[in-house]
């Protein structure tokens, strides 16, 4: 152990972390000032626009685009990883009925995961052996969701098909129904959109617990507790509900002065990092317009106003739509339903996770920051019982 004399000299940071960069990364970075963020050397949007999940999953783990002999091989591996282990899959109907939800239910059915697997501390397996755990974990989630979400309602789960893709099995797991191409690709454009952001929350309580050497399940509970918080994974279905407080057109203004008077936060607006329009709500906002309907419409509108009288009542602070706003809107036009917003986030989320998991079990430093001590001044006497 350290003494004093020995330790480094404590350095203050900005609350939260903020800008303190504590690593270096190769699976790629965003940049709030630009409204720009990327997975490796691409443009994330372009890869939603134009690549399947798969394929940019295999960029994440592997470090490239896939040809399409690549591509359909990995789909391949990654369809026949989506059957849950036994032990996992019998647990499941118990873990439902104890309620809280399929993304509470993950936490619970990731550690009985990793028991059933065999998966050992990533201090003690290689690189190999790392990817292949952490590809089969990304897969069974989709599986795990879709069936506590079910079990939850009285109905069987579903199982998986080898001869959809990740995305149109996750919509036929959910729904138990044939899923329309449309609402596969909106859907998986969206997956595609939320692999990976930055050290949010969620990725760097991943890092950290991968730095200690646990397996990966530990890595991955931990993220998924992150992230079920309303400030940072929680939010999607929350910006509907906002939508729905509304109501009306003739409704915007007041609502939205109301809330902002009272320093209420307006869900789906505003961001850690973006200091412009946030790239994945403009891509959402363009996919919700070519399904078109009420709601997307109103949800134009309503972001139109809260800019407006935000700029107003808060002159110099940049807000805007962030990646829950439309989010929720996408995934009702697609049939989901609203208590699987979230859990549908954590299933692009996993990928991020586990590659961050990977990328950090190669560093052998533990993640040990300090804190400055500001309680009753140091020793004291003890006082008898």
């Amino acid at each position: 152990m350290q003494d004093s004399r020995t330790q480094p000299a404590a350095v203050d940071v900005p609350r939260g972390l903020a800008g303190v960069v504590v690593t270096e990364t190769a699976l790629g970075d965003v940049r709030g000032g630009e409204g720009f963020y990327h997975y490796r050397q691409y443009s994330a949007i372009e890869l939603a626009r134009r690549r399947s999940f798969e394929d940019v999953w295999h960029l994440m783990f592997h470090g490239e685009l896939p040809d399409a002999e690549q591509s359909a091989a990995f789909a391949a591996r990654v369809a026949a990883l989506r059957r849950l282990p036994d032990a996992v899959r019998d647990a499941l109907p118990a873990i439902a009925r104890a309620g809280g939800g399929p993304l509470a239910g993950l936490r619970t059915a990731l550690s009985l995961y990793g028991c059933a697997t065999g998966l050992r501390p990533l201090y003690d397996t290689g690189p190999a052996r790392r990817a292949e755990d952490a590809l089969a974990a990304c897969a069974a989630v989709p599986a795990i969701l879709t069936s506590l979400h079910r079990l939850g309602r009285g109905l069987a789960p579903v199982a998986p098909r080898d001869d959809l893709g990740h995305a149109a099995d996750y919509l036929h797991m959910l729904t138990g129904r044939e899923p329309e191409p449309a609402h596969v690709r909106a859907v998986e454009q969206y997956l595609v959109a939320t692999i990976d952001h930055g050290f949010n929350p969620s990725t760097f309580t991943a890092r950290v617990v991968a730095a200690t050497g646990a397996d990966l399940a530990a890595c991955l509970t931990g993220a998924v507790g992150a992230f079920s918080g309303p400030l940072h994974g929680g939010a999607p279905a929350r910006a509907l509900e906002a939508l729905d407080a509304i109501g009306s057109v003739d409704r915007i203004d007041p609502w939205i002065r109301e809330r902002v008077t009272a320093g209420e936060r307006i869900m789906g607006f505003g961001h850690a990092v973006y200091r412009t329009e946030d790239p994945r709500s403009r891509l959402l906002r363009g996919i919700a317009r070519e399904h078109g309907g009420p709601l997307a419409d109103f949800a134009v509108q309503v972001e139109e106003r809260v800019e407006a009288i935000l700029a107003e009542l808060k002159p110099g602070r940049a807000l805007h739509t962030n990646v829950e706003f439309y989010a929720g809107v996408v995934m009702d036009q697609c049939g989901l339903p609203r208590a699987m917003f979230t859990p549908t986030f954590a299933v692009a989320r996993v990928v991020g996770w586990s590659a961050n998991v990977l990328e950090q079990a190669t560093d052998t430093k533990i993640i040990r920051p300090a804190a400055r001590y500001a309680g009753p001044p140091p020793p004291q006497p003890v006082p008898a019982p």
